[in-house]
């Protein structure tokens, strides 16, 4: 098989969907590997490394395009790339299609085979290609909401562990899963005086158990939301219904309930956003203020600690890369119902659930397009 990677060309998006590690796998396996010129310049991998690795360097993303069986990216395809898709093609990236209706139209023309990190499943129950960018966005929440709290970037001016004599600030992490993990686990770390909330009895008993005192608990209802937020210096989102759009748990009212300069940082954003109020912003532009308060909704926060990010996430996806490249997609698909669950659009229909219901299209099932 073919298979390309191309330098992805979202705002301040510096990951790359195959490391020369992975391409070096893909081409001892018999494939060809086709990489964009500078494509894994933003992980400090050159060309002279994929060409050592054994790919082959091409001069532009069209070329790419043009001949490969599958596209393997980070992010989901700008319209310039949808545009370039064809229908024997896979395309295998995060999609985050249901609050996209834009990028979902393109997709179902191009007639390409499109499979989503961040549906893929696992025995568990889990999404194991979302989770190592859930956990660095989680971790890198704390860190942006720490920065917007400064006085100098719009925030209250409020450090997030306080100092002797002076009390921490408060954090409301909304969301116990693994985002919210990492965010709370980055807060305590930090000395700030921490709550979870979450729906999931089971959940908040883990998070008890493992932050003991070091960290509240709360179950997620309106009324406790309400008051956590209203508390709150700094707010995570960490909301997540797989493959949906996020709900919008935090409303405009409750704002007017924060202090002035406290700071909301929704890692929901690529599902939509849980905060009535956010919309996506970029590394370059990452804050905006309503109702004096700070709102951080960086769609790719991952993408600024990239040569993590990217390692990271090769480490889980290579294996479903290498194994529709030496079975075919169809015949990967059928073996394994997870990475089968993958699969969001196909032969310009949509195979995923939550996404056709959100967008209102008519859903075809993952099995009527293995057979």
């Amino acid at each position: 098989m073919i298979v390309g990677s191309v330098k992805e060309i979202k705002n301040h998006e510096y990951r790359v969907g195959l490391t020369p590690e992975s391409a070096n796998e893909l081409s001892a396996n018999g494939h060809r590997v086709l990489i964009e010129n500078g494509a894994g310049l933003g992980i400090g991998a050159s060309d002279d490394h994929y060409i050592a690795a054994g790919a082959e360097i091409l001069s532009n993303a069209a070329d790419i395009f043009a001949q490969a069986d599958m596209i393997v990216k980070v992010k989901e395809p700008q319209a310039s790339e949808r545009a370039m898709l064809r229908r024997d093609q896979i395309l295998f990236t995060y999609l985050h299609l249901a609050p996209d209706p834009e990028q979902t139209k393109d997709l179902i023309k191009s007639g390409a085979t499109c499979i989503a990190y961040e549906t893929v499943t696992d025995n568990n129950g889990g999404l194991p290609l979302l989770k190592p960018m859930s956990q660095v966005a989680g971790r890198m929440s704390i860190q942006a909401g720490a920065t917007a709290l400064e006085k100098a970037h719009g925030g209250r001016g409020v450090l997030l562990g306080g100092v002797p004599g002076v009390a921490p600030a408060k954090v409301t992490v909304i969301g116990g899963g693994v985002v919210g993990f990492n965010a709370a686990q980055m807060a305590v770390g930090l000395g700030a005086d921490v709550t979870i909330l979450d729906r999931s009895p089971e959940t908040l008993e883990k998070l008890g158990i493992y932050f003991e005192a070091s960290a509240k608990t709360r179950f997620s209802n309106r009324a406790n939301l309400a008051e956590c937020v209203a508390q709150a210096d700094l707010v995570i989102g960490a909301v997540l219904i797989p493959g949906a759009a996020a709900p919008k748990l935090v409303t405009r009212d409750m704002l007017s309930t924060m202090q002035p300069g406290s700071v909301l940082v929704d890692v929901a954003i690529d599902q939509g956003g849980c905060f009535e109020t956010a919309k996506a912003t970029t590394h370059e532009e990452p804050t905006y203020v309503v109702d004096d308060i700070v709102h951080y909704c960086v769609a790719n926060m991952p993408g600024a600690v990239s040569r993590t990010s990217t390692y990271a996430l090769n480490n889980v996806t290579l294996p479903h890369t290498l194994r529709m490249a030496n079975l075919g997609w169809k015949e990967a698909l059928h073996s394994d119902i997870h990475l089968a669950n993958g699969l969001n659009v196909w032969d310009g229909k949509i195979t995923y659930k939550a996404v056709a219901d959100d967008l209102g299209y008519d859903y075809i099932s993952p099995d009527q397009a293995l057979h």
